[in-house]
């Protein structure tokens, strides 16, 4: 299938036979919709024979990916942009035809530093970015190590960010180090590392076990960040064309049932399970909707659009990854975030399930402070807030016009 051609029928809907997709993920609370999709049988039902491979960590499943070990996966988005552009070794086109979750990540800090931090936040005013920086100023060289999941993760990003708003010198002040997300708390109580951000629900174990303390959320950073992404082989898709979209609608309708906060108690007991995420759930629990008094730490998965793959997000990952030489200056990045990205594929997917579907590809982010409704047919969509916390707006027009000029 070549970029910009839209979906047709699926497989099952021709007679054809399933089509098997391998598709990895790690243990993190936004693999619910794919266990779902699996434990349910919607992926069967869409004609998808899908495997499940769960992964130790994101460099296992780019190395996955790149050479055809799996199919598809879970992923952070900017692993995919990198993987794309070969920055990982061998390029392996990627297409991403719809998100998978919103929010559900923590920056955790080891209990010591995190008391400190707060009592610099309730003696100064301050907040508790700005008391963190504080913190790390007061400490003697070397300077401090925090876990993020990978180089080329959204925690990488949003972490760099949330520090740099309090004028953080990373690199100088703190250092950032890759741990996979289910070493992290054995990294903290060990003092490899003195806090880390990743997804849910890692800061949770880490405040069962007693050695970490969420200072902050994904919400603390920006207000529904985009989190998680469904990553497929371009590969995989021109071999069976009409496969796609129903592992797309699998996904979706996976998505409903996990967002609904009366299924919050099973979802957890599912992902619980030795082959999933092998962990107590109610450490689970409270990072799914409906699941607990962690209300700014939910991951959401169907509410806010947030199974669509918005080119705002795309870009705004692709912006952050070369402000901090992740990538090459230079790339026409709106290109590359159109080859990645399809809403094109989502919309042709989703539309059996007759559900709103946006009617633009991108939206300026962090520009509404209140719920507000998105144009989507055949009805708008109910939308939450998504402010940054430094109050800035990104507007994806202005990157693509600038990159009109350029190239």
């Amino acid at each position: 299938m070549s970029r910009g051609e839209p979906e047709t029928a699926p497989a099952a809907a021709r007679g054809a036979g399933p089509a098997r997709m391998r598709i990895g993920f790690l243990q993190l609370t936004d693999a619910a919709p794919l266990i779902v999709a699996q434990e349910f049988g919607y992926f069967a039902e869409e004609g998808i024979d899908a495997e499940l491979a769960p992964e130790p960590s994101w460099a296992n499943i780019a190395d996955k990916l790149v050479y055809g070990f799996l199919d598809a996966a879970v992923i952070v988005p900017p692993l995919a942009f990198a993987i794309e552009l070969g920055l990982r070794g061998v390029a392996q086109p990627l297409i991403v035809p719809c998100a998978i979750s919103l929010g559900g990540n923590t920056i955790t800090l080891a209990r010591d530093v995190a008391a400190e931090v707060r009592a610099l936040v309730k003696r100064d005013g301050r907040s508790t970015a700005d008391a963190l920086a504080g913190w790390l100023r007061a400490q003697s060289a070397p300077p401090p190590p925090f876990g993020v999941v990978h180089a080329y993760s959204t925690h990488n990003l949003l972490m760099r960010y949330w520090l740099a708003t309090a004028g953080v010198d990373i690199g100088r002040e703190a250092t950032l180090a890759v741990v996979p997300p289910a070493l992290a708390v054995d990294a903290l109580r060990s003092r490899q590392i003195v806090g880390f951000c990743a997804g849910a629900p890692w800061g949770e174990i880490a405040a069962r076990a007693g050695v970490g303390v969420t200072v902050a959320t994904s919400r603390d950073i920006w207000q529904n960040a985009p989190e998680k992404a469904f990553a497929v082989r371009e590969s995989w898709i021109d071999q069976r064309p009409d496969a796609l979209g129903g592992a797309v609608r699998a996904l979706v309708r996976a998505a409903q049932f996990c967002d609904a906060p009366e299924n919050a108690s099973y979802t957890a007991s599912l992902l619980s399970r030795q082959k999933y995420l092998n962990v107590d759930s109610h450490a689970i629990l409270p990072s799914l909707p409906g699941g607990g008094i962690a209300r700014d730490n939910l991951s959401s998965f169907y509410r806010n659009a947030a199974t669509f793959p918005w080119r705002s997000h795309a870009l705004w990952f692709l912006r952050e990854m070369t402000r901090w030489g992740l990538i090459e200056a230079g790339l026409d990045l709106p290109a590359l975030a159109a080859r990645v990205y399809r809403p094109d594929l989502y919309r042709s997917a989703v539309k059996p399930l007759d559900i709103p579907t946006p009617l633009v590809d991108a939206k300026r982010e962090g520009a509404h402070a209140a719920p507000w409704l998105l144009d989507a047919s055949p009805a708008p969509i109910s939308m939450s807030a998504d402010l940054f916390c430094d109050g800035a707006i990104f507007d994806p027009g202005a990157l693509i016009d600038a990159a009109r000029r350029n190239f």
